[in-house]
C-alpha cells in the first residue's frame, strides 16, 4: 500500500504515462473541454458579494442546498457556516474554479486538478441537484469526466506537463496559445468598434452555448495581440526567445491582476470578466513554462519524443 507521501508525489507528478497517441490525444481533448467548462463558468462568480444582495448568481445556487436539500448534513453546513460568511466563500469558489480552468486548459498538475474537479463537482451537485430545472446527470458526468482525467495520460499532449517531463519543448503549445491570443484580440477589437473602451467588453464565444474565452474591449484586445505576437516571436528569435516569452507572461499577469482588482469594484479598463482574467493566467502559465524550457538550452524548444505533441 502506498504511503501518503508517495500518493501525494503521484498526484503532482506529470500525467504523461506512455499510451497510444490516440489515447493521449483523446484524454487531452477531454481535459481541455473540462477546462473550457470551468473557464466559462467563472464569469458569473461576481465579486464582491457574489449575488448575495440581489439574491442571484452564486448566492442563489448555493442557497438551493438549503431550500432543496440533497444531503441534510451538507445543507446544515451551507446554512450555518457558508451563507453567514458568503463573501469569503465566494472568493474561495472563484479561486478554485479559476485554478481548475487554468490547470486543465494548460495541462499543469493535471491529476491534482482532476481531484479538485471531482470535489467541486460533488459540492455543486449537493447544492443544486434537486433544484428546479436541473439535470442531476450533469453532475454525475462531471464527476466521471474528472475521474477519467485523474487516471489518464491527459498531460502527454499540448501541455505544460509534457514540458515538465522533458517529453516536449513546448513549441506546439506556445504556437497554439500565441495564435489563439492573436485571434481573440482581433475579435475583441473588431467587436468593440462602436464602443472601444466598454467596461463589459465583447464576449469572445457564445453565451447561448456557454463557451467563451472571456470578454474584452479594444484595449484588452490590443493586450492580447501584443501577448500573442510575443509568444510567436519567441519561437523564432533564438537567444532572445526566453525574454520574449517571459515578457508575454509578465504582461498577461499584470492584465489579469488589473481585472481582479477592478471586477465588482469599478469598471475594468480592459473590459472583461473573471473568465478574461483566467484566460490571461492560462497564457502566463504557458509562456512561463516555455520560457523556462528555452532558457535551459537543453534540447531546444522544438525537442520532443515520438508520441507526444506540444
Amino acid at each position: 500500500m502506498k504511503s501518503l507521501g508517495a500518493k501525494l508525489r503521484w498526484l503532482v507528478s506529470p500525467a504523461v504515462d506512455q499510451v497510444p497517441i490516440g489515447h493521449a490525444r483523446a484524454a487531452a481533448s477531454l481535459r481541455v473541454l473540462l477546462g473550457l467548462l470551468w473557464l466559462y463558468n467563472v464569469s458569473w462568480k461576481r465579486a464582491p458579494d457574489f449575488g448575495q444582495e440581489a439574491g442571484n448568481g452564486l448566492f442563489k445556487f448555493t442557497s438551493y442546498a438549503v431550500s432543496h436539500p440533497v444531503l441534510p448534513p451538507y445543507s446544515w453546513v451551507i446554512e450555518n457556516v457558508v451563507l453567514p460568511q458568503f463573501e469569503f466563500f465566494g472568493w474561495l469558489v472563484l479561486a478554485a474554479e479559476t485554478a481548475l480552468a487554468v490547470l486543465l486548459m494548460t495541462g499543469t498538475w493535471v491529476r491534482a486538478a482532476a481531484v479538485l474537479g471531482i470535489a467541486q463537482s460533488i459540492a455543486i451537485a449537493l447544492s443544486v441537484a434537486y433544484a428546479p430545472d436541473e439535470w442531476p446527470w450533469s453532475y454525475w458526468l462531471m464527476i466521471g469526466a474528472h475521474a477519467l482525467i485523474l487516471f489518464s495520460s491527459a498531460g502527454r499532449v499540448l501541455s505544460v506537463e509534457a514540458i515538465r517531463a522533458g517529453l516536449s519543448g513546448g513549441a506546439a503549445l506556445l504556437r497554439a496559445t500565441g495564435a489563439l491570443s492573436l485571434l481573440v484580440g482581433l475579435i475583441a477589437i473588431v467587436g468593440s468598434v462602436s464602443d472601444p473602451l466598454a467596461a463589459r467588453g465583447v464576449l469572445v464565444g457564445s453565451q447561448d452555448l456557454s463557451v467563451g474565452l472571456g470578454a474584452y474591449n479594444a484595449l484588452g484586445g490590443v493586450v492580447l495581440i501584443v501577448v500573442g505576437a510575443l509568444l510567436l516571436a519567441a519561437l523564432r528569435v533564438g537567444a532572445s526567445g526566453p525574454r520574449l516569452a517571459f515578457s508575454a507572461a509578465g504582461l498577461s499577469l499584470v492584465a489579469a491582476a488589473s481585472l481582479y482588482v477592478q471586477l465588482g469594484f469599478t469598471d475594468p479598463v480592459l473590459g472583461g470578466s473573471a473568465t478574461s482574467a483566467a484566460y490571461l493566467l492560462c497564457v502566463a502559465v504557458v509562456a512561463t513554462a516555455a520560457g523556462r524550457r528555452m532558457s535551459t538550452g537543453s534540447d531546444g524548444l522544438h525537442a520532443s519524443v515520438p508520441g507526444t505533441a506540444g
